[in-house]
């Protein structure tokens, strides 16, 4: 069989040579004393990239989403979310069983963005007894269950508008910010200069092998820090991690974020290869924006288990879709033989059903 084609996630990325060398080579210390050198240096890389006052290390975006929560809201506050975003679908409730906070759940448009007015319409009468306080609004970018649509600087500063006007503050689950930085052309600072929090991936389209970073204001990180050391997230000679992330946020062509319109332009072609297919639905290849493509096929599990046969792995998405994404170590010679793959898998489903 030729060498696997791994669409499931761009978290399948393996780190580069030069991250693994920088990993092996690391300066470290207890990060939990905060005097890993490595860590503190990549805190600060990503505050910077930011515009943000500071940064704290965290194992994972779940975990990043999950002390901003805690930094943020205290025990029965209402944190108002798109119903599509990670923190409501993908985080196994976290905000429930650890924050102990409820979710007032929106619906998001085509484009993954609320409408601010119904969010503004969505804060609770503090002044009532019967009802939670609301404490936080957060919005994801790129919006995951949208195909990866980017968010806008302005759509972020209008949320951010009505956050603030109720007295609450406006986290960004910026898991894949830097592809909708890239996306857009906007430098990533523009994109969540009026967020008062942001959390990003390393381990996604960045290709690091574990870690995400979250950015704030002083006070809010170190209520941050607080709140990883309570989730058993405080970790010691952590650099030897840390260092892939510098690599990865390094400008330029000798880091990992500009070579994400690489992904970018590999997922509209597989995107217009895949559309051209009988039996392939839902897809405008025009909506591609980042590195997610998301369609329809008749027959999901006998498609997917079809191109897994080929070497070709694609996941379930929402309740009858199927998602590929594109990242490092996929070439446009891997997206053409997976479109030659998929079309084998419908006929082949085709068959069977018939």
């Amino acid at each position: 069989m030729p060498d696997l084609i791994d669409l499931r996630s761009d978290t399948v990325t393996r780190p580069t040579p030069e991250m693994r060398r920088a990993m092996a080579d690391a300066e470290v210390g207890d990060d939990v004393f905060e005097d890993d050198p490595t860590v503190r240096a990549l805190e600060e890389r990503a505050a910077e990239l930011l515009g943000k006052d500071a940064g704290l290390f965290v194992t994972s975006g779940t975990q990043g989403n999950l002390v901003s929560q805690m930094a943020h809201v205290p025990r029965g506050g209402e944190i108002i979310a798109d119903e599509r975003s990670h923190t409501v679908i993908d985080e196994a409730a976290g905000h429930a069983v650890v924050v102990g906070a409820s979710i007032r759940t929106l619906r998001s448009g085509p484009d993954g963005t609320m409408d601010p007015a119904d969010i503004a319409r969505a804060f609770r009468d503090r002044e009532d007894v019967h009802e939670p306080i609301t404490s936080l609004v957060v919005i994801e970018n790129t919006h995951a269950h949208s195909m990866g649509q980017p968010l806008s600087a302005a759509y972020t500063a209008a949320v951010a508008e009505v956050a603030h006007a109720g007295g609450v503050p406006l986290h960004v689950d910026g898991a894949r910010l830097f592809n909708a930085a890239v996306a857009l052309g906007t430098p990533a600072s523009a994109l969540v200069a009026t967020a008062d929090s942001v959390t990003f991936c390393l381990s996604k389209g960045l290709a690091c092998p574990v870690g995400s970073v979250v950015v704030g204001d002083r006070a809010f990180i170190a209520r941050a820090r607080r709140a990883r050391k309570l989730l058993g997230g405080g970790l010691r000679q952590v650099g030897v991690l840390a260092a892939a992330g510098l690599v990865a946020l390094r400008d330029g062509p000798a880091g990992m974020i500009d070579r994400l319109a690489e992904d970018h332009t590999n997922a509209r072609w597989l995107a217009d290869g895949l559309a051209a297919i009988p039996g392939i639905e839902g897809l405008d290849p025009d909506r591609v924006r980042t590195d997610f493509v998301i369609f329809r096929v008749p027959d999901r599990t006998g498609f997917l288990d079809a191109l897994a046969r080929e070497g070709v792995l694609m996941v379930p998405w929402g309740r009858e879709e199927v998602r590929a994404v594109t990242h490092h170590g996929i070439e446009i010679h891997h997206v053409d033989r997976a479109v030659e793959v998929a079309s084998r898998a419908l006929a082949a489903t085709a068959i069977v059903r018939a």
